[in-house]
């Protein structure tokens, strides 16, 4: 398995690539920090491009680092802007389209040539329970992932059938992104009550589901969105 996993030293894509790693894979990751992905790329012994996803140029440089065919291609970046709508602006507006929509869909587009020269490739994206689920504040990340959804469903039927591509919404996961949601013990109990399974998501949740999307047990698995959200979307909690 060789693995190109974007958002590499975040929570989800931290964990998703140790998971490939332990298990033989190699890992190219892409992200801000040069100082930790050269950290965590040698602790795992894969290859880094450092660089920032609204930055058009990185796709190409990330492109030109690769060393040889891709097999998984994972999307793991994101963001949270929580406001009312009276309060968002075009930039929120634009720069969360452009960190998660608009970088998944170059991120995919620089990377097709060797993921055709594997043969047979998966991607996955990262949509959000805010699309399934409504929650106040949240427009503009809604907006962005719910686009999210549909360019993996486009890209599913487009690349069929040597590649596949899915995508995972999870609801509020422990992970530097959302620390000011999370660091507060009080408030991330209180979000805990309004899932079923009644805690909060934790990296590797979505990183399991991550690593069996890319490998061969999910074969006959594409243009699919799959929550890990503890049953926020689907479920009411009690009272």
């Amino acid at each position: 398995m060789r693995a190109l996993i974007y958002g590499g030293t975040g929570g989800i894509g931290g964990a998703l690539a140790r998971r490939v790693a332990s298990a033989g894979g190699a890992v190219h990751l892409v992200g801000r920090d040069g100082d930790r992905l050269a950290a965590r790329a040698g602790e795992l012994g894969g290859r880094f491009t450092a660089g920032d996803v609204r930055d058009a140029a990185l796709f190409a440089r990330v492109a030109a680092d690769l060393d040889g065919p891709v097999d998984a291609l994972v999307y793991a970046v994101g963001s949270i802007t929580l406001k009312p709508l009276a309060r968002l602006s075009e930039t929120d507006f634009l720069d969360d389209f452009r960190i998660n929509a608009l970088g998944a869909a170059e991120a995919v587009k620089a990377a097709l040539p060797a993921m055709k020269a594997a043969g047979h490739a998966a991607v996955v994206l990262f949509s959000s329970v805010a699309v399934a689920q409504g929650f106040t504040g949240h427009a503009s990340i809604a907006m962005a992932k719910g686009a999210v959804e549909g360019l993996t469903r486009a890209l599913a039927a487009e690349l069929a059938p040597r590649i596949r591509v899915n995508a995972i919404a999870p609801s509020l996961t422990r992970t530097p992104l959302s620390a000011a949601l999370t660091a507060s013990e009080p408030l991330a109990a209180s979000i805990a009550q309004l899932h079923a399974l009644q805690r909060l998501g934790e990296p590797d949740d979505a990183a399991a589901l991550a690593a069996f999307l890319i490998g061969p047990d999910a074969g006959w698995i594409t243009g699919q969105v799959f929550g890990v959200d503890g049953g926020r979307a689907r479920l009411r909690t009690k009272g």
